[in-house]
């Protein structure tokens, strides 16, 4: 709702868990809703393996169309709520974690949503996130309506965040967490303001990138996709080797299951293989359980020839021809709703701070402190009006910068390139230290608003 500013079909929102359904929300030249049986018999839709969930799903799954401009670069899955305490024990009719676990395979981004004043990981919650395992890159987590806790608290709900994560998220690496409020309302506690706007700028980049990284993410699961197959193979052709002629065909079924993680070993020291590329043990020996091994086939070592081949050559010329089309075409990135009102005017993220201060005034902004500026100048003893390196730079290391910081801020304020500072050059150097010891990132030329009077060429008028 707040990336479409607007309501879509079969939208309902409210402190209660609302959306009891899957709703694909997604372009369409007329509003109006779809439902999940004859979605999934669309072949313009990408649904149609969807139907192996049964009836249960598919009255709970619909296709919401709307002329949003959003919407023509990305659809968006919204997902029922969460149930937590007594609810959880209702059965929903489906596989819950089952569903979520295909969309996941198939999708760009997941993002996570919690609410800085109702931090709980329920067991279902716990369980659907588990279900994106292997899929940790698309992870996002978005920590909402932080602006109904003070600062200190929100420092104090981050940490317990991240804690509950920890213990749900297998891994090493430290999951993205957006914080902000991401609703149209008035906030709450203004004292943030700066970091949740900075927070929905990068949750915005995030998003606006996956329009054009669409071509390499498809080609990224199509390398997975063909390595899992080729390890399948090995696994399969093994079993097959392995089975009796004759009798003592189901415990020898069975024993081999039970073998199944040193059959893993095995393999992967015989066609030297990573452990990573395997599937999930587990859930390997749940599928061979219903399966007749004496019907599998035996390794044919031309069709994984065939997948070397691509894997080490194809996909590279591949990558070429998307390198190639992605700079033919113009950049890609999605536009509307939220997306636009954060990209141009005085309400841009970054719009009149740091660098950028001063750049829609006539007078320098520089000038304001100058005053201070000039006493300091004038204690540095100034030969000629102006001071060299060595008296600059015992006055700009109190700022405690790093030298290469420094260094970049003396390039930018020493605009006649002559290695001294005139009064108006030092106070830039002084200006450009505070804007980088106030946390925004310095430019990588001087902006035409922060040249000095002095050092500003005159325009050249037409005889």
């Amino acid at each position: 709702r707040y990336l479409l500013e607007q309501d879509f079909p079969g939208m309902r929102i409210g402190p209660e868990p609302t959306t009891d359904s899957f709703i694909a929300v997604m372009y369409g030249d007329t509003e109006g809703n779809v439902p999940g049986n004859a979605l999934v018999v669309d072949p313009k839709k990408p649904f149609r393996k969807l139907s192996r969930f049964g009836n249960a799903f598919l009255n709970r799954f619909m296709c919401s169309q709307l002329p949003n401009q959003v919407l023509k670069s990305i659809s968006i899955i919204d997902s029922p709520g969460i149930l937590s305490g007594e609810k959880q024990r209702i059965s929903r009719g489906y596989d819950f974690c089952q569903v979520l676990q295909w969309f996941a395979e198939r999708v760009d981004r997941i993002i996570l949503l919690f609410d800085a004043h109702k931090l709980d990981i329920s067991d279902e919650f716990s369980e659907a996130i588990k279900s994106f395992r292997g899929q940790d890159d698309k992870i996002r987590v978005v920590l909402n309506k932080a602006d109904q806790v003070d600062t200190q608290q929100l420092m104090r709900v981050y940490g317990a965040l991240m804690w509950s994560l920890g213990k749900v998220i297998d891994t090493p690496e430290v999951l993205r967490v957006y914080i902000g409020s991401f609703w149209a309302h008035p906030l709450r506690n203004t004292e943030n303001r700066r970091l949740f706007e900075a927070e929905a700028q990068d949750l915005f980049k995030d998003i606006q990138s996956l329009p054009q990284k669409a071509a390499v993410r498809k080609l990224n699961d199509l390398i997975k996709r063909a390595r899992l197959a080729k390890v399948h193979a090995y696994i399969i052709s093994y079993l097959k080797k392995e089975m009796p002629s004759v009798f003592g065909k189901e415990n020898k079924k069975k024993e081999l299951i039970n073998k199944l993680p040193e059959i893993y070993i095995q393999l992967q020291r015989e066609y030297h293989i990573s452990a990573g590329d395997f599937p999930e043990v587990k859930k390997m020996q749940e599928l061979l359980e219903n399966c007749d091994f004496t019907k599998f086939h035996s390794l044919k070592p031309k069709l994984i020839e065939a997948v070397d081949n691509m894997l080490a050559n194809k996909i590279a010329s591949l990558m070429n021809l998307i390198r190639q089309e992605e700079s033919n075409m113009p950049t890609e990135m999605v536009h509307g709703g939220a997306f636009d009102g954060t990209m141009a005017g005085p309400f841009g993220h970054g719009y009149g701070e740091g660098a950028k201060e001063g750049a829609d005034e006539d007078e320098w902004v520089v000038a304001k402190d100058k005053p201070a500026y000039d006493e300091i100048f004038y204690t540095l003893s100034p030969i000629n009006g102006k001071i060299s390196g060595i008296s600059a730079k015992k006055e700009m290391v109190t700022s405690k910068l790093p030298n290469s910081v420094l260094g970049k801020i003396w390039k930018l304020a020493d605009c006649d390139g002559d290695g001294m500072l005139d009064d108006e050059e030092f106070a830039l150097a002084k200006h450009l230290i505070k804007i980088k010891l106030d946390g925004y990132e310095l430019p990588g030329t001087l902006p035409s608003h922060l040249v000095p009077p002095s050092h500003r060429k005159p325009f050249q008028t037409a005889e």
